[in-house]
């Protein structure tokens, strides 16, 4: 297990993860989140009306869905025990569900529907506890790829959106089109230049001059005006339909969803890792295998109750950092208003009825931050030909899987691969990973002349290494200095008698390099030689050598073995 670091707050957070906002500040930022949740809504709705099912029992499971997403919102963010990530990061009906949802309630009802949901929520839940075993199937580049995708899966809702299309609606009018700029510019422009309190609440302030330049463009009509003033003040949730039923045929479908959710999960956290992080150098699989958890959790809550599956909401972790607040306290606010809203349909109506241009206007505002932070991810690490292919060709499938109708013929149980740009990057990545790097060997060895060698011949072979072992930039080079340093003081006093053998080895957490050669032993001292020494004794100046090669290592050690002397220098990865 890793050992668990402090986390440096990043200077863009005005509350940093275990900062408690006012009362009121954390209202009304977890309201603004709850906004962005509600998109989720529509899925539930997806489901039942691919049924027929009646508008009572539409309303009921999505009540049941937003109040499986506000605890699995909460569960999220706790961090003691097997369960949360301790992030802030959102939960609520996810589209990774959809296809094996629609499946399950066209063949047997809202019965199957959630008792499979249930079967999928255990079964992520199991995954929590084995994904740490199987990390070395998520270095940074395949962590970047879904990260990204995260975000640019969610491009087509969130353009179709803003140009206020969707369903029968296939026209932009001039109207929507001002509504969406109009919300999207407020957004903008308030995150940018705008200051403290202002900033952090861009985007509610924003979705709230969309909705009145909605009504003033007659976008948002009287008709759905009404549909708000005419729902139930209050209403407690439960379908009229209610049980579980199982069908083994629709094991491999829901199991397929919740392999696209889980690894969805790991880059949404990985990136509240990152953002919470000014120092965030690789995944924390401890926090990750606690979402996962949480994720699995609200899945089989949300089924259990008669809801649909859960999964994180991407858009709201780049909703959390393009505001400044990454608060954890913040999940329990947005996952207690999503609850409560479940309960009165009225206030929820609010959240139903967002004029398109509005909500797309929010995603591309939050989901422009998901994707640079994939990109950052990726580019973290020296890139050879074979990550190339794996990056390049998973982000080309990916975006594949957004044109209509391209994988029309794939079978229903292979649906919800095919059908998200997100599934089909995702599992592209981690099967590219695994076939391409057959052949990538975890040591590897140069000899080199001591003041012949220079430091390009260095700089080349470690860069080579480091590019198709996937290292971080930063770690190589440091290894590249310590590596040098020492070959330039065992040639200036003269401490080798040959070649030095230089062999280098790597996993994802460590970088190790031996220097072995036939001579004296190099002095590595844990102290600097003071200045009378160096006046008093020429030998300092070899010690002062050694000491200066700790500047650039976690770790270093020296000793005899055979005649041979060898210097192993550890950097943490």
């Amino acid at each position: 297990m890793e050992a668990k670091k402090t986390a440096l707050k990043p200077s863009n957070l005005i509350y940093g993860l275990e900062e408690m906002p006012p009362w009121g500040a954390m209202f009304f930022l977890g309201l603004q989140h709850v906004f962005v949740m509600s998109i989720g809504i529509v899925f539930p709705v997806v489901v039942l009306r691919a049924i027929g099912g009646s508008p009572e029992a539409t309303q009921a499971i999505v009540s049941l869905s937003m109040i499986a997403g506000g605890l699995g919102t909460i569960f999220q963010s706790l961090r003691k025990g097997p369960v949360g990530s301790g992030y802030l990061c959102p939960e609520g009906p996810d589209p990774s569900f959809l296809a094996a949802s629609i499946l399950a309630a066209r063949l047997g009802g809202v019965q199957l529907l959630f008792g499979m949901t249930v079967v999928a929520g255990l079964f992520e839940v199991f995954l929590s506890r084995i994904i740490y075993r199987v990390r070395f199937l998520f270095p940074s580049e395949v962590t970047g790829v879904i990260v990204a995708m995260v975000g640019i899966s969610v491009i087509p809702l969130a353009v179709s959106n803003f140009m206020g299309i969707g369903g029968t609606d296939l026209i932009t009018s001039s109207g929507e089109l001002m509504v969406a700029l109009i919300t999207l510019m407020a957004m903008i422009g308030m995150n940018v230049w705008g200051k403290g309190q202002i900033r952090m609440y861009s985007v509610l302030i924003g979705m709230i001059v969309g909705y009145f330049s909605a009504m003033v463009l007659g976008v948002l009509t009287e008709t759905e005006l009404v549909q708000v003033s005419q729902a139930a003040v209050f209403s407690i949730p439960f379908p009229k339909v209610w049980g579980f039923s199982f069908r083994p045929d629709l094991v491999l479908p829901f199991f397929i969803a919740v392999i696209c959710s889980t690894l969805k999960n790991v880059g949404d956290i990985t990136t509240c890792q990152k953002i919470n992080d000014a120092n965030w150098k690789r995944p924390d699989w401890t926090s990750i295998r606690g979402g996962i958890f949480a994720d699995g959790l609200a899945a089989t809550v949300g089924g259990f109750i008669g809801g649909m599956g859960q999964a994180s909401y991407s858009a709201n972790i780049g909703l959390s950092v393009a505001v400044g607040a990454t608060s954890r306290r913040i999940a329990w606010a947005a996952g207690g208003i999503f609850i409560f809203l479940a309960f009165f349909p009225k206030l929820a109506a609010v959240f139903t009825i967002i004029p398109r241009p509005v909500m797309g206007a929010a995603l591309i505002f939050a989901v422009s931050f998901m994707i640079l932070a994939g990109i950052q991810i990726i580019v973290s690490r020296l890139i050879d030909t074979r990550k190339t292919f794996i990056v390049g060709i998973s982000l080309i499938l990916g975006l594949s899987a957004m044109v209509p109708g391209i994988y029309a013929i794939v079978p229903d149980w292979l649906e919800p691969v095919f059908d998200s740009p997100l599934s089909l990057a995702t599992v592209s990545v981690v099967v590219l990973n695994l076939i391409l790097r057959i052949g990538v060997k975890k040591h590897q060895s140069i000899q080199l002349e001591p003041g012949v060698s220079n430091y390009e011949e260095i700089l080349n072979f470690m860069e080579k290494q480091g590019a198709a072992w996937g290292a971080r930039r930063e770690v190589v080079h440091r290894a590249v200095m310590a590596i040098n340093e020492s070959l330039e003081t065992i040639h200036n006093f003269g401490l080798s008698q040959g070649k030095a053998i230089v062999q280098v080895s790597f996993d994802e957490m460590n970088l190790d390099v031996e220097l072995n050669y036939e001579g004296i032993l190099m002095e590595i001292p844990s102290a600097r030689p003071s200045p009378e020494e160096l006046f008093a004794d020429d030998q300092a100046f070899a010690k002062l050598a050694g000491f200066l090669v700790r500047r650039y290592v976690d770790g270093v050690h020296a000793q005899m073995k055979n005649d041979r002397c060898y210097v192993k220098l550890h950097l943490d990865h």
